[in-house]
């Protein structure tokens, strides 16, 4: 009997280990969900093989050209608006609500992964669930992968939303991983966005304002986290 019992023990535990963090993804200010799942799936085999990953539109619109035009074809979206000067940050309550409802509808997801404005949605989530302002109908995420992001208060992204006034008012325990490109206009608002986070982990990548292909080197420090975030799960 004992050793049924450890048999079926020995096979839950396999199933767990074997489930793949499933992962909302947000993609670049005026660009979409199917541009940021064409770069992503440039990443190995051995690294997408281990993820579960969900691609979202923003709720808007772009309002203007996209950077990316006559590169990729639109249409172009944004998460939440902002004045020309980035003190003044629209629409941002009505993005979380949107995020939330289908997060309830597709979820649940355990991590959220962000590239430009949509990294900068991510690394405010940990925050803004912690305190209860939003995003309250959904299980904590357990961990942020983010690239090219930056925090709100910052060098770029001035004007900081009610709803995230405090997301970053203390280190974050939420496992991170980070991308930083050396070329990358937001290259110092990455270095700095570290700090908001306990113990992140970093990719470092040559090129600019990007999702980069994954070296040898990025490719090990992916795995490591993964392999970090599967204990969470």
């Amino acid at each position: 009997m004992a050793n049924i019992e450890d048999h079926v023990v020995a096979e839950v535990k396999n199933d767990q280990i074997q489930r793949k963090p499933r992962i909302l993804c947000l993609h670049g200010f005026r660009t979409s969900a199917a541009i940021l799942k064409k770069l992503i799936l440039r990443w190995p085999e051995n690294v997408l093989d281990k993820l579960d990953v969900d691609f979202l539109d923003a709720p808007y619109p772009a309002q203007d050209k996209s950077a990316v035009e006559g590169i990729f074809d639109p249409p172009f979206f944004e998460w939440f608006q902002s004045d020309k000067s980035y003190t003044e940050c629209y629409n941002f309550e009505e993005c979380l609500e949107y995020l939330e409802d289908y997060m309830i509808k597709h979820g649940p997801f355990d991590g959220v992964l962000g590239f430009s404005q949509g990294g900068v949605l991510a690394a405010a989530f940990p925050g803004i669930q912690r305190d209860g302002v939003a995003l309250t109908k959904v299980p904590k995420i357990k961990f942020v992968i983010i690239l090219s992001g930056a925090k709100f208060g910052g060098g770029i992204l001035i004007g900081i939303p009610k709803l995230a006034e405090k997301a970053f008012s203390i280190p974050l325990e939420c496992p991170s991983l980070h991308f930083i490109g050396e070329a990358d206009f937001l290259k110092e608002e990455g270095i700095a966005l570290l700090s908001s986070f306990v113990d992140p982990m970093v990719i470092y990548y040559p090129e600019g304002h990007t999702v980069p292909k994954l070296e040898k080197e990025g490719e090990e420090t992916m795995l490591s986290f993964i392999d970090k975030i599967q204990e969470l799960l």
